[in-house]
């Protein structure tokens, strides 16, 4: 498990205290509940990066006041505190609330059947369907998109499976509730609270065969016409999703803090589509003034017409420096915010989980328009999942992934080192892959002539700029023929629109690759490591 909490350096409050308030106030919230148990001393003073004595001073109050249990060898569980004292005045925490979000009249027990005990049974992921992030045929691939699929714990998976369906529920083969199985989405709403911040109750939780579904499903609720502000470079199958919609969309710059709020203010967009976490492909953090603006603008209607903010939390689960951020809806009062995520890539691509978050004021919608929509998640998938979270092997296995993807980080960045005369790496951090991005001295007719020999350029291209691709596509051309496979950032960009960075710049993924083909493709690079 994962405590994302959110420590001010600036508070006189000692760090240790800040802690103690963090988990005392999680627990008579009921957020915590009685049994769970807590990230070692060790593995939280690592999340927060902080040290290990701090964490370890927090956890001794909270036990001497009788809120954690110490157990030896074992780690630390929350105590059964409702004999200990009452609880605190407050609203109950969104995320334990059984019925918010519904329509009016609609209670939680007439909108869902009974949980249907322990799920049933697919099987192992179909990793022929993930890109073999090794050499094939001899080439080493640094696609950005692929994962480690070495470590999965297929015999955790495989006897998840095996105690579900020897339980013979046939509840499991029955068609469930269209928003996915309850069990599921109280896991779900569990987990995104403690780990990322995320404030909402299970029915706000809609399940789905992967993100596309869930954009499609969005035009069934928010009605056509919309116009939508996205970033350039941008997670294309999202601009593409869009765009079959028939929805406009609308680029807007965007900078070092994220997206160019201002620049969104001159559009007659209502809905604008952020990555605030890890933009992909840029890998820029969304700062917390900037999400401040975001939130103002969304506040504020357009010609009576609601706004939104689509929130992609893409790599949200792999940071590898600095302190937890929480996500831009646990900043969220007013409800203008729509929280969308997966299990993909933290998991595996063929789980084909994917989940979202609606507003409140949205489910009346919701109810009203996808009501005759079937779940295209199959309730023996659900059930699976959500033992592999409810019992704690989902964090184990991300505690074990961050420290192998971390590694990778690190090794790709020192291998890269010796090259930052020329190129610039950039996106490091977080995520699954880096940018490289060639020095430019001067435009000058020098570095055009060193670019690659056509003058084709994508359709609507800026004609200054057509340099650039044909200088990404050469390196890309000369990095095949040396068996190596990296992605030119070009192609990540919107089509029609004008190439919106100045020099030219690659992506460079890590995740799928062993530490000993990173070394030997990034020496093959020619013209950047040798």
């Amino acid at each position: 498990m994962d405590l994302n909490i959110q420590l001010n350096l600036s508070e006189k409050e000692h760090l240790y205290l800040q802690i103690y308030d963090y988990i005392r106030g999680e627990i008579r919230s009921g957020s915590l509940t009685a049994g769970e148990k807590l990230p070692s001393t060790r593995s939280l003073a690592s999340y927060l990066n902080i040290s290990r004595s701090t964490t370890q001073l927090a956890y001794d109050m909270l036990a001497e006041e009788g809120y954690i249990e110490l157990r030896r060898g074992s780690g630390a569980y929350v105590c059964e505190i409702a004999d200990l004292l009452p609880p605190e005045a407050g609203p109950v925490p969104a995320a334990m609330s059984s019925d918010a979000g519904l329509p009016p009249g609609l209670s939680s027990a007439a909108a869902l059947p009974p949980a249907p005990g322990l799920p049933s049974a697919g099987g192992l992921p179909d990793v022929s369907s993930v890109p073999q992030s090794a050499e094939e045929g001899g080439l080493i691939d640094f696609s950005p998109r692929s994962i480690e699929m070495r470590s999965f714990p297929y015999a955790t998976w495989r006897r998840i499976v095996r105690g579900i369906m020897a339980y013979g529920n046939a509840d499991v083969f029955t068609r469930g509730d269209p928003q996915g199985d309850l069990p599921l989405r109280q896991t779900i709403a569990h987990h995104l609270h403690l780990s990322r911040g995320v404030q909402c109750s299970p029915q706000q939780i809609v399940i789905g065969a992967g993100n596309d579904y869930l954009l499609m499903l969005l035009r069934q609720i928010l009605g056509d016409g919309r116009k939508i502000a996205m970033e350039n470079p941008t997670y294309l199958r999202a601009y593409h999703i869009f765009h079959s919609m028939e929805y406009e969309v609308v680029t807007v710059p965007m900078d070092s803090a994220g997206i160019d709020v201002r620049a969104l203010s001159r559009t007659d967009c209502t809905l604008a589509y952020v990555m605030p976490a890890h933009q992909y492909p840029c890998g820029i953090r969304m700062s917390y003034p900037r999400r401040t603006e975001l939130l103002q603008w969304a506040q504020s209607e357009k010609d009576g017409q609601e706004r939104y903010i689509l929130e992609d939390d893409y790599d949200s689960e792999f940071k590898y420096t600095g302190r937890p951020v929480k996500s831009l809806q646990s900043l969220d009062t007013n409800g203008n915010v729509i929280y969308i995520g997966t299990f993909s890539k933290s998991i595996a691509p063929a789980i084909r989980i994917s989940f979202m978050i609606l507003p409140v004021r949205l489910m009346s919608r919701y109810h009203e328009t996808c009501r005759y929509l079937s779940s295209t998640v199959s309730r023996i998938d659900q059930s699976i999942l959500d033992e592999f979270i409810r019992n704690g092997f989902y964090e184990r296995y991300l505690n074990r992934m961050r420290k192998i993807y971390k590694a990778k980080h690190d090794l790709t960045l020192s291998l890269l080192a010796p090259c930052r005369t020329r190129f610039d790496v950039l996106g490091s951090g977080a995520g699954l892959h880096v940018l490289l991005r060639e020095r430019i001295m001067h435009s000058g007719d020098e570095t055009r002539k060193e670019s690659a020999v056509r003058n084709d350029r994508l359709p609507g291209q800026n004609s200054s700029k057509s340099w650039i691709i044909d200088r990404e596509r050469a390196l890309c051309g000369k990095a095949a023929a040396a068996g190596v496979k990296i992605y030119p950032l070009y192609e990540q960009c919107i089509p029609g629109e004008p190439l919106p960075y100045d020099a030219p710049t690659w992506m460079i993924g890590y995740a799928a690759l062993t530490e000993d083909e990173i070394r030997d493709g990034l020496q093959r690079l020619p013209g950047v490591c040798r």
